[in-house]
Order: C-alpha cells, then structure tokens, then sequence
C-alpha cells in the first residue's frame, strides 16, 4: 500500500492525460497532440475509407477520429476539439511505401499500437510498416516518420477534410519545403461564402530524390462526393512543375532509403498569410528536435495542469480529472501569429495584438461552467479572452455568439457573452475596459432591429417572451433571461439603478411561459394562447420540437438558474419542487450529454434537508458517465462544458448561477484539492478544499478557516480570500 501511494505521488498530473478519453460514445475530441490553447494541432484522422460507416451516422463527420474506426488516410494538422458540427480536420500528411499512389481510398492503411499522451502520439501503419510520432508546439505540427529500407513517400493532401470547400493551392519551394492554403469555414453547415484560407508551410528534414504535385478532376458522386472520393481523371505532375491551385490536389516527396531511416516534417500554420506560417515555424520550432519539441510541450502542459493539484485518488480518478482539465484547456486557442497579426472579424484587414487573441468561442455551452473555471484557476486567460471578444465588438459592432477562426457563424441561441464577460468583472477580474463592455451588452440587450444575437427582441420585450413565431421560443426567452440577469448585475455594481431594475424584470419574465398545472414551462402562440397539442416529451434527443433547442420541456424545467427561489414558489413550494426535480431523473428525463439540464443534479441544495440528494447525485453521474475510456464523456464535450462540469464536481463545488459569483457545494471526490490561486489577481496563493470523511456519508458540517458555513453555498470572495474550505461527512 505504501509502495501504491508514493507511486502514485510520484506522478506528475501531465502523467495522467489520457487524450483517448472521449474518442467514441459521440465525444468528438481527438487523440493527437496539442499545446495548451494551440492553433496547431494533430490528429490520426480515420473518417474516410471503405471500412469505416462514416455515411450512417453523424458522429463520423463531426471530428476526424473515431476509436472504433480501423482504416486511416492521414494526420492532420489543424482540428476541433468537442463540436457538434465538422470543420478544419485538414492538411492531411501521409506516409506510405513502394510504388507511389494519391488515391487516400488506396494509399490508407489499417494501423496498431497507438499511444497518447498531452502533447504526443504514436502509431504503427500496418500496410507500410512506418510509425509515425506526432507532438505540437502553439502553431506547429512536427511529425516524425520512421521508414523502413526502399522507397517511402510523405503526401500532403489538401482534398481531403472533413468538410468540402473550394479551393487550395500548393507550391514546391525546393526538395526540403513546400507552401500553400486551404480554404475551410462552412462551420455548422454555414454558407460556402464565409469560407477563409489557413495558410501553411512544411520544412522536411531530409531533401527528397524525387517530388511533385497532383490535380484531380473530380466525378462526384453521392456520399462520396462530401469526403472527395474521386473516379475522374488524375493528372499528374512532374518535377518541373512546382504549383497547383485547385479543389483536390496536393503534393508528395518521394524518397530512396539503403536503409531504415527517419524523416521529421514541421508544418507551421497561419490564419494570416504564408510569410507567417513560416515565421511560427521558424520562430516556435527552428531547428529544434522533436524530443525538445515535445519536451516543452509536455513542461507546458504540465504547469497548467498543475494549478490543481489533487490528492487521495485513485488512478483512474485522477485520469478522469486531469484528462477533463486537459479538455477544458484546448479551446479558445490562440488565432495570432508569434508577431501579434491576426485577421478581424469579417476578415477586412489585418490586426496586431501585443497580447493574445483568442478564438473558438462556443459560448452557449461554455458560458455555463468553462469560463468561470478559467475566471477562478486561469484569471489571465479569460482577461485575454474577454478582451478579445471586446475586439470583436469593436470591427464587427456586435459581441460574439459562437465565433471561430474569425467568422461569426451565429451558432445556437441567446446571448451568453454577456454572462461571460460580467461573470469575471464580477470575481475581481476587471483589467478591461468594463464601461465598452457594458454599452456592448446594452446593444445586445437592447436594439430591437437587425440584432443578430437576440433574434425577436422586439417581441420579447413587449410580451415578456418569444411566441412560436420563432424558434426554439422557450429556450431563446430563457437564454436571454438568463444573460438579462447577468447584465442587472454589472448595471447594480455600476451604479447604474434604472438598468438594474428594468433588467431584474426582464430576467423574470419565463414565469409568462409557466404552466401551473404542469409544473413546466410551455410555448405560447403569437395571440398568447398556449400551444397545442403539447408533449412534454418531445424533443429528448435531439429531436425538433417547436417550443425548444436540443431538448423538451422536462430538460429546461429548471434552466433558471438566477431565479430558483421565484421558481420554487411558481411550483409551489419546496416539497413540489423537490418532487418534480426527482422526477426528471425517475423518469430518465435528465440529459447529462447536454447542455440545458447540467446544473439539475446540484438543485437538490434549494431544499433545506435534501442537499444529500446533491450530494449522491453527483457521485452516481461521474461514476456513470465519465471513464477512463474512448467512452469515457457522456456526448460532444462541446469545446470543454462537459469536462470542466467533472472538474468542478470531482471537486464538491460548482458555479451553480452563471453570472452570479457564487457556487454550491456537494462532496469532494478527492481527500484534498489546492487550487493554485494567480497573484496578480487574487491575494491567496491557495485555496484547499478538504474532506474529512468517516464512512462516506453524507455531508455533516461545512467550515471556511475553521468556521462553519451554515450553507451549501459560498461565495466567490469568501472562498478565494479563504485558506481551507472543509467538506465533513459522516
């Protein structure tokens, strides 16, 4: 036992990254390397070929890995972590053997001892007998081929993606580098029109006996046609020709080997131009070796994990943690360039940042939990990131919704930014311009025409709600009385009294769309009728309904956070309260995969008497749905949402109202966390969180510096200007 614990110990949390961790069971996170909030990234990509069901399921098109998938066609080098919706998954590099060929149907290989970890992969391709080693720094890929004696190629395919837009271009520098772009950005099925080039430079290193470029013309044909697979004519091109533009070509370096010999290629990538493409490599990469590579990748990762730090686990709990933590530091990632450039919104000009400009913005998942992890364990991060979001305020007049690579794609409902943004003022974070953050709300909140964040805000603020005439009505009025809320909050720390209450009203104004009879929130038609027929079931699933997104009316029964006291009298009183929560769950109602009813499980702490409700609730949910396992998340992880949910519940707390600087508290699945605390930012170096258990039972006593608590609930300053919050059971 002893011999167990100072193993374990010995571990340094980067140790216990399992990135296979949501590679099936719909996850859509990917295996390859990162570096912490990396533009570049790389990822075995097994989504495309005759062995795989990419044409039966939409799992297979929204990431470019798939556990159970057999059959690869490349790595490539630019990704999403946890969406829904395909995008990027390009710049596919291929190592093959023997006679050259460009067909990936062809040239893909069937493959075996995989190995991941943060910052590195590893596979051997079976029909050539190469392995291939991957690691990243911010925006470079470095792969590393080990090729066996006789002719071997490295193929650069730019055709081939998990989503099909027009255009590439690739040139043959000289027999050791090439360049080019690739058009990507039809996000979440957005118009082909709001496609955006990546730019691209690879350094090989060792010179090629022979290379060239191809253009294929394409015969598109069914589902082949989405994943580019070709019966048309190939034409290939010889040496003298070095440049290519097209919808399906790409490049390929041939080499002769007396004997086994490796082949290192850095691909620096750039949202602005080929000329900073080259700069990051050379300036992030130069000539450093893949080991140093990896090495400062994995150091990097390791001092970010390591603002929390966990003790009294198991090793699979504290896979499951850092994995998770690890998740929620992939995205928003890093769109400049290492000289500060970085296209706007819109893509008008070029901008230059001294800071960091972020991207990947899901803000309808990640408003919820990710952000106010970052506000508490990552304060810097998330000034960046609001300052970034004032930027695209600033060129694109509004702020962003579900923003990517620089394309607003209005993606889902509401106006979560707003929550964001007053969530951090609100925990001290407020080195940015607050006053330009509050008039950008306002519009949001406010201006009733052509306001692409709250679509119907005329409506809505006559009626107090959305009717049928748009969709998702009882959804969108919650969001957006969820994001009112927030703003009450800034305008009351503002001073600003007339804002707080007219926004304090409007916050409340659900309870027009609340069936007493059902207990449940219901659409109403434009003449204030209620809808019918109305089936409280419908829309689990994922299925259309017409009174809500990506759920029914059980799953947003309680999506309220900021008014559960209102809603427990709507429902009247406690006992009905507690009644109808424990029926969403009875009933198999509750959601865990999504975003809407994530909060449910910690309702329980309302009801005086019943927080050990909570406290079960949780445990049972981690246990059940987060593994270490390809299986291990319970749906998309959504840029994050899903993981920082188990790093606050594996914790015992959790930001139960977004907005509101507080969280509820259940029971630790660790005997003692620290949470590093930034001085710059807080007065703490650390806060622990520690569980004196007896027979792991329920929640006794609540002390914060040896002082009990008297509540399920804290708030943001008392536990960060705290030393020890102590969770005791018995």
């Amino acid at each position: 036992m002893l011999f167990f614990s100072i193993t374990i110990f010995a571990q340094e949390p980067v140790d216990f990254v399992n990135p296979f961790i949501g590679t099936s069971n719909y996850g859509a996170t990917f295996p390859g390397p990162i570096a912490p909030r990396g533009m570049a990234s790389i990822s075995p990509f097994n989504v495309a070929g005759p062995q795989n069901k990419l044409e039966k399921d939409s799992q297979w098109l929204s990431n470019p890995y798939v556990k159970e998938n057999t059959f690869l066609t490349g790595f490539s080098q630019v990704n999403i972590s946890g969406v829904g919706c395909p995008e990027l998954g390009v710049l596919l590099l291929m190592p093959t053997t023997g006679a050259l060929e460009i067909d990936h149907l062809k040239y893909g290989s069937t493959y075996k001892n995989e190995v991941a970890k943060a910052g590195y992969y590893s596979v051997d391709l079976d029909k050539y007998n190469v392995k291939g080693e991957f690691t990243a720094s911010k925006r470079v890929g470095v792969s590393k081929f080990t090729f066996p004696k006789g002719q071997s190629n490295i193929l650069l395919n730019l055709g081939l993606g998990l989503t099909n837009e027009e255009g590439a271009m690739v040139r043959v520098v000289s027999s050791t580098e090439i360049e080019g772009m690739r058009s990507v950005g039809s996000f979440c099925y957005n118009s082909p029109e709001d496609a955006y080039p990546i730019y691209f430079v690879a350094k090989f290193s060792k010179p090629a006996a022979k290379f060239g470029v191809w253009k294929k013309t394409p015969n598109y044909k069914g589902v082949e046609a989405q994943w580019m697979t070709y019966n048309g004519k190939t034409r290939m091109m010889n040496n003298t020709i070095k440049t290519v533009v097209g919808d399906s070509i790409g490049t390929y370096f041939t080499y002769k080997f007396d004997k086994q010999e490796v082949v290192e290629v850095k691909i620096g990538v750039s949202y602005v131009s080929i000329a900073n493409a080259r700069e990051n490599l050379e300036k992030e990469t130069g000539n450093k070796s893949f080991e140093t590579v990896y090495k400062e990748t994995r150091d990097e990762w390791n001092e970010e994990l390591s603002k929390i730090l966990v003790e009294g686990g198991t090793k699979d709990e504290n896979t499951i943690f850092y994995t998770a933590l690890y998740h929620t530091l992939i995205h928003p990632n890093v769109l400049n360039d290492v000289n500060g450039e970085y296209p706007v919104i819109k893509r008008s000009k070029i901008a230059k940042t001294d800071g960091t400009r972020y991207t990947t913005f899901s803000l309808w998942d990640t408003y919820r939990n990710v952000h106010q992890l970052m506000s508490l364990v990552y304060p810097k991060q998330q000034s960046d990131m609001i300052k970034s979001m004032l930027d695209m305020y600033d060129e694109n007049g509004w702020l962003p919704k579900w923003e990517l690579n620089s394309t607003e794609t209005f993606t889902m409902v509401g106006d979560p930014a707003s929550i964001v943004i007053v969530d951090a003022c609100l925990k001290g974070i407020q080195d940015f311009d607050i006053y330009k953050a509050y008039y950008a709300m306002l519009k949001g909140a406010d201006k009733m025409e052509n306001n692409p964040l709250r679509p119907g805000l005329k409506e809505y603020i006559e009626k107090g709600y959305l009717s049928t005439n748009f969709k998702g009505p009882v959804s969108t009025t919650q969001e957006y009385n969820t994001s009112d809320y927030a703003i009450s909050l800034l305008a009351k720390a503002l001073g600003e009294k007339d804002d707080y209450k007219r926004f304090t009203k409007r916050s409340l104004s659900y309870q027009k769309l609340f069936d007493k009879d059902l207990k449940l929130l219901r659409p109403r038609l434009p003449n204030g009728k209620w809808y019918e027929p109305f089936d409280p079931n419908s829309g689990a699933n994922f299925e259309e309904n017409v009174g809500f997104i990506e759920g029914n009316a059980w799953q947003y029964a309680f999506m309220v956070p900021h008014d559960m006291k209102g809603l427990i009298k709507l429902m009247g009183g406690e006992k009905v309260f507690s009644e109808q929560l424990q029926k969403v769950f009875d009933t198999k109602q509750f959601d865990m995969a999504n975003e809407p009813d994530i909060a449910n499980p910690y309702l329980f702490n309302y009801v005086k008497g019943e927080e050990w409700k909570s406290q079960e609730m949780v445990k049972k949910l981690v246990a059940e749905y987060f593994q270490n396992a390809p299986k291990g998340l319970p749906g998309n992880d959504d840029t994050g949402t899903m993981s920082a949910w188990l790093v606050y519940s594996m914790m015992g707390i959790y930001p139960i109202s977004p907005g509101d600087p507080i969280y509820t508290i259940t029971a630790p699945l660790f005997h003692r966390i620290t949470i590093k605390l930034d001085p710059r930012y807080y007065k703490k170096d650390s806060i622990v969180i520690q569980r004196q258990i007896n027979n792991d039972g329920k929640i006794n006593s609540i002390e914060i510096n040896g002082k009990s608590l008297n509540s399920f609930f804290i708030s943001h300053d008392e536990f960060v200007n705290g030393t020890m919050l102590k969770v005791i059971q018995n």
